[in-house]
């Protein structure tokens, strides 16, 4: 019986700020080459090759924003002829820009309160700086934060305006599919992808599954960023439901040899093949 076949989208030329992202996709490849025929290519060369697999896995292709154009033909192609995409294409959060930081404001969600209008910043908690960042922002590009009394002046209806919360520490929670995997955190507020190892309480995990649920993808990977408010909640910073990054390298052998297993297990389910 043939193995399935896999498109995997990586720019593994992609710089990040504190993170090599090719090293993570250069071992996640050589790991499910065990159970997939599998090639990868470039995120501006996926539309034209998506075809010739069984699926395409979208993953460490940096921010959408550095070929919009070729991201937004691969996606209606993919529509169109029923491409199986994952994380699939039908993600709320950060894969269809941060609208849903609006959303989520408005529905009472534990997420850093946000706003987009001038007249709505009475609606935010009263703070002497706020967060600045463009609505199809990643990777903190764009990324600014104001002083109070210059914050109107940003407002241009292509940005998100957020109280600058003075947080604890940033944590993660990583799952696949709805399944929750490993937590990592950043002890240091400074050091954002200085990362280790986080032991979630229950009451962490039911924050984290509550976004996992509101986004409702049935298969896929995905990482809810968080901080740790000074009152001492958690508050969603995004929920990456595109192509989180998955800091694999801060994990031991066993860690990530589980994180495969579960990738690999997803991937024949959501291929409708059994799991190996």
């Amino acid at each position: 019986m043939p193995r399935p076949t896999l498109l995997y989208v990586t720019d593994l030329a992609y710089q990040a700020r504190g993170r090599r992202y090719c090293d993570e996709d250069i071992f996640l490849t050589s790991r499910l080459r065990e159970d997939f025929d599998l090639a990868l290519c470039h995120p501006r060369d996926a539309a034209a090759l998506a075809d010739g697999f069984d699926a395409v896995v979208v993953r460490n292709s940096g921010p959408v924003l550095a070929y919009q154009e070729a991201y937004d033909a691969f996606r209606e192609r993919a529509l169109r002829n029923g491409t199986r995409v994952y994380n699939p294409l039908s993600g709320k959060a950060d894969m269809a820009g941060k609208q849903y930081l609006l959303d989520l404001t408005a529905e009472g969600y534990p997420v850093i309160p946000t706003v987009d209008r001038a007249e709505d910043l009475d609606r935010l908690p009263a703070t002497d700086r706020y967060v600045v960042k463009p609505r199809l922002g990643a990777d903190s590009i764009g990324l600014r934060i104001v002083p109070a009394d210059e914050v109107r002046d940003h407002i241009d209806g292509h940005v998100l305006v957020q109280p600058c919360v003075d947080f604890a520490y940033e944590v993660s929670f990583y799952f696949v599919d709805h399944d929750f995997q490993y937590a990592l955190y950043a002890p240091h507020a400074d050091r954002r992808w200085a990362l280790e190892p986080y032991r979630p309480t229950p009451e962490d995990l039911e924050f984290a599954r509550r976004f996992i649920r509101w986004n409702a993808l049935g298969h896929g990977i995905q990482r809810v960023d968080a901080c740790r408010a000074p009152d001492g909640a958690l508050l969603l910073v995004e929920l990456e439901d595109l192509n989180p990054y998955l800091s694999l390298d801060a994990l031991d052998d066993e860690g990530r040899d589980a994180f495969v297993a579960a990738m690999k297990a997803s991937l024949h389910g959501f291929l409708g093949s059994s799991s190996r």
